[in-house]
């Protein structure tokens, strides 16, 4: 993990950049080959902001929402049970609503000094936090595939309410109601709800991935669609870079596709230090969230680290412990083999004996099928010595890839 890779057999010869690396891929930008960087985020660019995952049962987030009795955590989401029941939404909305709580990451800034640089072509982004705007990327770059908090209208008259009005009400997290005169519907963020289209400006916008001459794709499952087609449009030529925990999608199968798997910040650092941006980085973000959310931020991703560290350390002892138990078995199960051989021939035959060749080759193995055994079975014998030693050896060396 945190290493540049590919998926693609080594022989295989980049098309466009002069290695699959995160150095190739600063010297390509560097060169000015690289005009119309495209970039695709998902929640894993906002991570380091403390945005909490609403699905899992052990964030207050979660919490706070099964208090409201909902009958599964996406119908906070879902347009048929907003209208019937909007206040677990705007328990929601409290928490996440841009600027109550939650600053721009690093990633967030690297992508708004793309803008600045003039190499930003487009963003598309599946967040709602609005932390792109915040970072100080320009709104006519940013593409919010999945609507946003930036505005809010009627859902019956679609008459838009005003944003301070409408902070208002979030801070109480109470349920505000259009002002039109007879009309006093429900109002609700631009955010694309179960049951909604996506906005126009994502497929107004979408030929922007088709004319790009570089991806980055930063911490998303790629598994909402049309938004996880967006990688595969541009010519294959290009070349695509994964920020991402996991590979994702199509990435790593193409000729220049480069694979930084790991934390999404510490991958961006990875490329700014490339580029020679770092300082620059640092200093423009942490003047935007000052420099306690800065320490906050990296203690936390400090922690992630050592989760990861720790999960890594935790699979090596239970691969070694089988493979301790199964050699254990094994050498037991080769005396009582010896013992049985000893019974039924007191006597050794004689070096070379052709009967004694035959009586090996017919008489069935008590043993499982060794070559076709899977090394991570902890099979007995020379495979567990020889192949579940490489499997011990590989998951330390993800461990000590994961500091």
């Amino acid at each position: 993990m945190g290493q540049d890779q590919s998926y693609i057999s080594e022989d295989t010869p980049p098309l466009t950049l002069s290695e699959r690396s995160l150095a190739a891929v600063a010297d390509f930008i560097k060169s000015g080959k690289a005009r119309r960087i495209v970039v695709m985020t998902g929640a894993g660019i906002s991570t380091a902001a403390g945005i909490p995952d609403f699905r899992s049962p052990d964030t207050g987030l979660y919490a706070n929402l099964a208090a409201l009795n909902l009958p599964e955590p996406e119908a906070v989401f879902d347009l048929t049970f907003f209208c019937e029941n909007p206040r677990p939404f705007y328990a929601l909305a409290r928490e996440l609503y841009p600027g109550a709580r939650y600053r721009p990451t690093v990633s967030h800034v690297f992508i708004a000094l793309l803008a600045r640089k003039g190499l930003l072509h487009m963003l598309f982004t599946q967040n709602i936090d609005c932390l792109e705007r915040a970072a100080g990327i320009p709104p006519d770059r940013i593409v919010e595939a999945h609507g946003s908090f930036a505005t809010q209208r009627c859902i019956d008259c679609k008459e838009p309410f005003e944003e301070a009005r409408m902070r208002d009400f979030v801070a109480r997290a109470e349920v505000p109601r259009c002002e039109r005169d007879g009309c006093g519907g429900l109002v609700k963020p631009d955010i694309v709800f179960f049951g909604e289209a996506l906005p126009s400006a994502f497929f107004e916008q979408i030929g922007k991935a088709k004319e790009a001459d570089l991806i980055l794709v930063m911490g998303t499952s790629l598994q909402v669609h049309p938004f996880a087609g967006l990688p595969n449009m541009a010519d294959e030529k290009v070349p695509r870079v994964l920020f991402n925990l996991e590979q994702v999608g199509s990435l790593g199968t193409q000729a220049d596709d480069v694979m930084v798997l790991g934390d999404c910040d510490a991958g961006v650092r990875k490329l700014a230090d490339e580029l020679g941006w770092r300082d620059e980085l640092e200093k423009t973000w942490r003047e935007l969230v000052g420099e306690e959310e800065a320490e906050r931020q990296m203690q936390g991703a400090k922690k992630r680290v050592a989760t990861l560290q720790d999960e890594v350390a935790k699979l090596a002892d239970e691969v070694e412990e089988v493979l301790h138990i199964d050699d254990h078995k094994s050498r037991k199960g080769a005396e009582h083999k010896g013992l049985q051989g000893d019974k039924e021939s007191p006597e050794p035959r004689p070096a070379g004996d052709v009967e004694g060749k035959r009586d090996a080759q017919t008489q069935p193995d008590s043993e499982p099928d060794k070559q076709n055994s899977p090394p991570a079975t902890g099979q007995a014998g020379n495979q567990s010595s020889g192949d579940g030693e490489e499997v011990v050896d590989f998951v330390k060396s993800q461990r000590k890839a994961a500091l």
